[in-house]
């Protein structure tokens, strides 16, 4: 095959992508662009927005350090960084609902491209990719994510296990401590939008199954049970720091939580 007959069929490729990317996002704008004319609801939007002087009077260091406190827990989980989002969205929009609609809006953009970039990436396919994440950006199960301001924490923690997939990806091409670290750092910042990113190990163990094909089930030998050891003992550090995450925000005594 020649050199030119490869470039085509890269630029084909790219050609595609980047049609299925324009397709997703258009597919998602039509679904959910009407929430630009929305208002704020009466169920968890005042705790979370309307009716909190922390979130109402934008970001600034009191809101802050509001925003990592234990306070809120009395009523909800700690989720420092979903507050300064909605903080964020005050700042530039103020109380306009239909831009605070819109951010999540966006958020779901951005998971739904991840995501197909994802799979792209660790399967090579193209179009099963694509048709993977058309599910995701329209399916009826993220209708309260996307449509519902106080669920902000939903799309915003999805963002951030969306990043951890990908640099996991990234860093079982080529292990390596940095990126490791990076991992880390991206589920860090979806337990602080949410704490709910308990079951990643496990996802990341089935990633090592397929597509990333780290484990062979059906092999076996001393370098197969090494290479599998090697693999769920780099998880063990993953799930004591998504645990200490979910002790903090859990584990405190306190009545009258919201999920």
């Amino acid at each position: 095959m020649s050199l030119t007959h490869l470039i085509t069929i890269n630029h084909i490729k790219r050609s595609q992508v980047h049609l299925i990317c324009l397709g997703l996002v258009i597919s998602i704008i039509v679904c959910y662009g009407q929430v630009k004319n929305f208002e704020f609801i009466n169920f968890d939007d005042p705790l979370y927005v309307t009716e909190n002087k922390h979130v109402r009077s934008g970001v600034n260091k009191e809101n802050i350090i509001w925003a990592f406190g234990l306070e809120e827990k009395i009523r909800t989980y700690w989720h420092p960084l979903s507050w300064l989002s909605h903080m964020l969205d005050v700042q530039f929009y103020g109380m306009n609902p239909g831009q605070h609609h819109l951010t999540n809006v966006m958020l779901h953009i951005l998971n739904t491209l991840l995501l197909f970039y994802l799979l792209h990436r660790m399967t090579g396919a193209v179009w099963q990719s694509a048709f993977v994440a058309a599910l995701f950006a329209v399916h009826p199960i993220n209708v309260e994510s996307v449509a519902w301001v106080a669920e902000r924490k939903n799309v915003l923690s999805t963002f951030f296990w969306m990043l951890t997939l990908l640099t996991y990806a990234f860093y079982a091409e080529k292990p390596g401590v940095v990126k490791y670290i990076v991992m880390l750092t991206c589920v860090a910042l979806g337990l602080l939008a949410k704490p709910m990113l308990v079951t990643l190990p496990f996802v990341l163990l089935l990633l090592d199954i397929w597509p990333l094909g780290r484990i062979k089930l059906l092999r076996s030998g001393s370098d197969h049970r090494r290479i599998i050891t090697h693999i769920i003992v780099e998880k063990v550090p993953l799930f004591f720091f998504i645990r200490a995450f979910d002790l903090f925000s859990f584990g405190f005594p306190a009545r009258g939580w919201q999920l």
